[in-house]
């Protein structure tokens, strides 16, 4: 059975780490504000403690032995994460900066407008948003969370379903007057998504024959929707994420007709534990859609 070593004092452990560091128990004083002696006198003690030396005291300062080498990356990399997490605890609060990646279209139709009451609730969780166009891969990118339009069947993540997305047609008030009847749109430049599928499906529930389209494709429905205000086709887009252009009278909604081809999920990596910041945010994006964790 192993013994354990009796504890070794942190002070002692801090005083060889900014001195291997700096190789000069001088430097370490200063930057620990403390005396040269008391660095000299703890480093020692740890010596004593482990019973081999850590540091060669040559003429013109400190060199480190094979064993001093091998305890400096450890307690190196041991005082920066502690350092990190008490930062955390700023203002005597936890505090925890969360990445999250979030398709464009989520991000200004329904996240933006409510940042402003999660930040009121969540004051100490600080919230780092990169759009995407829903190619992503959360754990390689270093996200904390991926918010995206799918199935939900991604690899090696956890998905929680937010909202259902069904797409409709959408285009402004002057095109919508010239779209009596779906079989209208043939008149019409059909903005196009990368999902070669969009249209055919609307089609299909239209009682239509599909037809070959020719509009320019857009890797997301935010910009096809800023094509269509300016006039340039009809986009096929979840409505409910353009309910305030819609509200505004920028838009319009010609036929009642929808299609499900996904929705929106909010997915972590199944390697990443959650930290209490994101069990924050998890909790809260699923209460605010309704959506089950």
């Amino acid at each position: 059975m192993r013994t354990l070593r009796p504890y070794l004092p942190l002070n002692a452990l801090r005083a060889f780490e900014a001195s291997a560091r700096h190789l000069s128990f001088t430097r370490a004083a200063q930057e620990l504000s403390v005396t040269q002696a008391a660095v000299s006198q703890q480093v020692r003690a740890l010596e004593e403690r482990l019973g081999t030396p850590l540091f060669k005291r040559l003429p013109r300062g400190l060199g480190l032995t094979d064993e001093g080498r091998a305890l400096l990356p450890v307690l190196s990399d041991s005082f920066g994460r502690m350092e990190a997490v008490l930062k955390q605890f700023e203002g005597g609060h936890f505090h925890e900066v969360l990445t999250v990646g979030v398709v464009g279209t989520f991000a200004v139709g329904w996240l933006m407008p409510r940042m402003k009451a999660f930040a009121q609730t969540h004051p100490f969780v600080e919230l780092r948003l990169l759009t995407h166009n829903n190619l992503v891969d959360p754990a390689s990118e270093g996200l904390d969370f991926a918010i995206r339009f799918g199935t939900g069947a991604w690899p090696a993540t956890h998905s929680a379903m937010l909202l259902d997305a069904p797409l409709a047609v959408l285009c402004t008030p002057e095109i919508a007057r010239n779209l009596r009847t779906p079989a209208d749109l043939a008149n019409e430049v059909l903005l196009r998504s990368y999902r070669a599928d969009d249209w055919t499906s609307w089609f299909e529930a239209a009682g239509l024959d599909a037809w070959t389209l020719n509009g320019p494709v857009f890797d997301s429905s935010r910009l096809m929707v800023e094509a269509a205000l300016q006039g340039a086709g009809v986009a096929l887009v979840p409505s409910r994420m353009f309910e305030r252009e819609l509200r505004t009278g920028l838009l319009a909604r010609p036929f009642d007709i929808e299609v499900k081809t996904g929705s929106y999920w909010l997915t972590w990596p199944r390697s990443r534990r959650l930290s209490p910041g994101m069990r924050l945010f998890r909790d809260w994006i699923v209460a605010e859609t309704g959506a089950t964790p």
